[in-house]
Protein backbone atom coordinates (compact mmCIF):
# COMPACT_ATOMS: atom_id res chain seq x y z
CA UNK A 1 0.00 0.00 0.00
CA UNK A 2 1.34 3.62 -0.82
CA UNK A 3 2.23 6.21 2.53
CA UNK A 4 -1.14 6.84 4.47
CA UNK A 5 -1.81 10.70 5.72
CA UNK A 6 -4.39 11.89 8.40
CA UNK A 7 -5.34 15.16 7.17
CA UNK A 8 -6.13 16.28 10.61
CA UNK A 9 -4.32 16.83 13.67
CA UNK A 10 -7.62 15.85 16.13
CA UNK A 11 -6.07 14.03 18.92
CA UNK A 12 -9.35 11.70 18.84
CA UNK A 13 -8.78 11.17 14.84
CA UNK A 14 -5.52 9.59 15.50
CA UNK A 15 -6.17 7.18 18.01
CA UNK A 16 -9.25 6.37 16.56
CA UNK A 17 -7.35 5.61 13.22
CA UNK A 18 -5.26 4.26 15.77
CA UNK A 19 -7.28 1.09 16.95
CA UNK A 20 -7.51 -0.15 12.92
CA UNK A 21 -4.00 -1.02 13.07
CA UNK A 22 -3.32 1.80 10.82
CA UNK A 23 0.58 2.51 9.49
CA UNK A 24 -0.17 6.17 9.04
CA UNK A 25 1.33 10.08 9.54
CA UNK A 26 -0.70 12.73 10.52
CA UNK A 27 -0.15 16.36 8.17
CA UNK A 28 -2.59 18.54 9.18
CA UNK A 29 -4.81 20.04 6.23
CA UNK A 30 -4.22 24.20 6.14
CA UNK A 31 -7.42 24.36 4.81
CA UNK A 32 -10.03 26.98 6.43
CA UNK A 33 -13.30 25.13 6.94
CA UNK A 34 -16.87 26.24 4.84
CA UNK A 35 -19.38 27.10 7.58
CA UNK A 36 -22.48 28.22 4.98
CA UNK A 37 -26.01 27.14 6.14
CA UNK A 38 -27.19 27.29 2.98
CA UNK A 39 -25.70 24.55 1.70
CA UNK A 40 -26.85 21.04 2.35
CA UNK A 41 -24.78 20.54 6.01
CA UNK A 42 -24.27 16.19 4.88
CA UNK A 43 -22.71 17.79 1.53
CA UNK A 44 -21.07 20.90 3.65
CA UNK A 45 -18.96 18.29 5.87
CA UNK A 46 -17.90 16.07 2.77
CA UNK A 47 -16.88 19.57 0.71
CA UNK A 48 -14.99 20.22 4.23
CA UNK A 49 -13.55 17.05 3.86
CA UNK A 50 -12.21 16.46 0.39
CA UNK A 51 -10.98 20.38 0.69
CA UNK A 52 -8.27 19.27 3.17
CA UNK A 53 -7.82 15.75 1.74
CA UNK A 54 -6.94 17.74 -1.64
CA UNK A 55 -4.37 20.35 0.36
CA UNK A 56 -2.36 18.06 1.73
CA UNK A 57 -2.74 15.20 -1.59
CA UNK A 58 -1.44 18.29 -3.55
CA UNK A 59 1.83 18.16 -1.33
CA UNK A 60 2.15 14.15 -1.26
CA UNK A 61 0.48 13.02 -4.74
CA UNK A 62 2.06 9.46 -4.17
CA UNK A 63 0.28 9.31 -1.05
CA UNK A 64 -3.39 7.64 -0.21
CA UNK A 65 -5.06 11.05 2.28
CA UNK A 66 -7.59 10.88 4.53
CA UNK A 67 -9.66 14.45 4.73
CA UNK A 68 -12.32 14.72 7.29
CA UNK A 69 -14.93 17.04 8.64
CA UNK A 70 -17.35 17.27 11.52
CA UNK A 71 -20.31 18.86 12.29
CA UNK A 72 -23.06 19.28 14.78
CA UNK A 73 -26.36 20.41 13.24
CA UNK A 74 -30.02 21.01 14.83
CA UNK A 75 -32.63 21.88 12.13
CA UNK A 76 -30.95 23.87 9.53
CA UNK A 77 -27.93 25.72 12.47
CA UNK A 78 -24.67 24.27 12.46
CA UNK A 79 -22.17 24.01 15.44
CA UNK A 80 -18.97 23.80 14.82
CA UNK A 81 -15.83 24.47 17.70
CA UNK A 82 -16.83 27.19 19.66
CA UNK A 83 -14.76 30.72 19.48
CA UNK A 84 -14.70 30.95 23.46
CA UNK A 85 -16.42 29.66 26.56
CA UNK A 86 -19.12 32.16 26.35
CA UNK A 87 -20.02 30.56 22.78
CA UNK A 88 -19.66 26.73 24.34
CA UNK A 89 -21.46 27.80 26.90
CA UNK A 90 -24.19 29.07 24.64
CA UNK A 91 -24.25 26.22 22.33
CA UNK A 92 -24.83 23.59 25.27
CA UNK A 93 -28.01 25.44 26.23
CA UNK A 94 -29.45 25.19 22.74
CA UNK A 95 -28.47 21.53 22.73
CA UNK A 96 -29.94 20.91 26.42
CA UNK A 97 -32.79 18.49 26.01
CA UNK A 98 -32.70 18.36 22.13
CA UNK A 99 -31.41 15.83 19.23
CA UNK A 100 -29.34 16.68 17.09
CA UNK A 101 -26.80 15.01 14.35
CA UNK A 102 -23.59 14.52 14.28
CA UNK A 103 -22.42 14.67 10.51
CA UNK A 104 -18.60 13.75 9.27
CA UNK A 105 -17.84 14.06 6.18
CA UNK A 106 -14.58 11.95 4.90
CA UNK A 107 -12.44 12.02 1.86
CA UNK A 108 -9.67 9.63 0.59
CA UNK A 109 -7.75 10.31 -2.19
CA UNK A 110 -4.72 9.34 -3.86
CA UNK A 111 -3.87 12.26 -6.15
CA UNK A 112 -1.00 10.57 -8.41
CA UNK A 113 -3.81 7.52 -9.49
CA UNK A 114 -6.88 9.82 -9.39
CA UNK A 115 -8.74 7.70 -7.29
CA UNK A 116 -11.01 8.96 -4.33
CA UNK A 117 -13.98 8.44 -2.19
CA UNK A 118 -16.60 11.30 -0.28
CA UNK A 119 -19.03 9.87 2.17
CA UNK A 120 -20.69 10.81 5.22
CA UNK A 121 -21.93 9.33 8.26
CA UNK A 122 -24.78 10.47 10.41
CA UNK A 123 -25.50 9.93 14.46
CA UNK A 124 -28.21 11.09 16.04
CA UNK A 125 -27.64 12.20 19.85
CA UNK A 126 -30.37 13.07 22.12
CA UNK A 127 -28.64 15.64 25.05
CA UNK A 128 -30.96 15.39 28.58
CA UNK A 129 -32.19 18.40 29.92
CA UNK A 130 -29.31 20.46 31.22
CA UNK A 131 -28.97 22.48 34.21
CA UNK A 132 -26.66 25.85 34.02
CA UNK A 133 -24.74 24.01 36.88
CA UNK A 134 -24.43 20.80 34.64
CA UNK A 135 -23.14 22.97 31.77
CA UNK A 136 -20.76 24.93 34.39
CA UNK A 137 -18.99 22.27 35.32
CA UNK A 138 -18.75 20.41 31.93
CA UNK A 139 -17.15 23.55 30.36
CA UNK A 140 -14.90 23.71 33.42
CA UNK A 141 -13.69 19.80 33.12
CA UNK A 142 -13.48 19.44 29.56
CA UNK A 143 -11.63 21.09 26.98
CA UNK A 144 -14.35 21.83 25.14
CA UNK A 145 -12.98 24.82 22.32
CA UNK A 146 -11.56 22.11 20.15
CA UNK A 147 -14.77 20.30 19.77
CA UNK A 148 -17.60 20.73 17.44
CA UNK A 149 -20.61 21.41 19.12
CA UNK A 150 -18.71 21.85 22.30
CA UNK A 151 -18.78 18.58 23.77
CA UNK A 152 -17.04 15.19 23.47
CA UNK A 153 -18.93 11.82 24.05
CA UNK A 154 -15.89 10.69 25.27
CA UNK A 155 -15.10 12.80 27.79
CA UNK A 156 -17.82 13.09 30.68
CA UNK A 157 -20.25 12.36 28.04
CA UNK A 158 -22.59 10.71 30.59
CA UNK A 159 -23.43 14.82 32.02
CA UNK A 160 -25.09 15.61 28.97
CA UNK A 161 -26.10 12.74 26.84
CA UNK A 162 -29.32 10.44 27.34
CA UNK A 163 -28.85 8.42 23.86
CA UNK A 164 -27.16 7.98 21.00
CA UNK A 165 -28.62 6.22 17.27
CA UNK A 166 -25.38 5.29 15.29
CA UNK A 167 -22.10 5.34 15.56
CA UNK A 168 -20.63 6.12 18.58
CA UNK A 169 -16.91 6.67 17.16
CA UNK A 170 -18.45 8.96 14.59
CA UNK A 171 -19.82 11.66 17.36
CA UNK A 172 -16.03 11.16 18.66
CA UNK A 173 -14.24 11.93 15.26
CA UNK A 174 -14.20 8.58 12.78
CA UNK A 175 -16.89 6.47 11.67
CA UNK A 176 -14.91 3.28 12.32
CA UNK A 177 -17.36 1.26 10.70
CA UNK A 178 -18.18 3.18 7.18
CA UNK A 179 -14.37 3.63 6.97
CA UNK A 180 -13.25 0.24 7.59
CA UNK A 181 -15.86 -0.48 4.67
CA UNK A 182 -14.17 1.89 2.39
CA UNK A 183 -11.02 0.75 3.31
CA UNK A 184 -11.91 -2.98 2.64
CA UNK A 185 -12.76 -1.48 -1.24
CA UNK A 186 -9.75 0.78 -1.13
CA UNK A 187 -7.57 -2.57 -0.23
CA UNK A 188 -6.26 -1.15 2.88
CA UNK A 189 -5.18 -3.23 5.23
CA UNK A 190 -6.94 -2.57 8.65
CA UNK A 191 -8.54 -4.39 11.77
CA UNK A 192 -12.17 -3.32 12.68
CA UNK A 193 -12.39 -4.45 16.14
CA UNK A 194 -16.21 -5.72 18.00
CA UNK A 195 -17.08 -2.77 20.28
Amino acid sequence: MSRFILASSSPRRLELLRSLGLEFEVIASKTEELHDESVDRRRLCELNAERKALEVSERFPDAVVLGADTLVTVDTKLYGKPADLEMAKRTLRELSGRTHEVITGLCLMHQLSGKFSIFHDVTRVTFKKLTESVIEKYVSTVEVLDKAGAYGIQERGEMLVEQIEGSFSNVVGLPLERLSKEFSRWKIPHELKPA
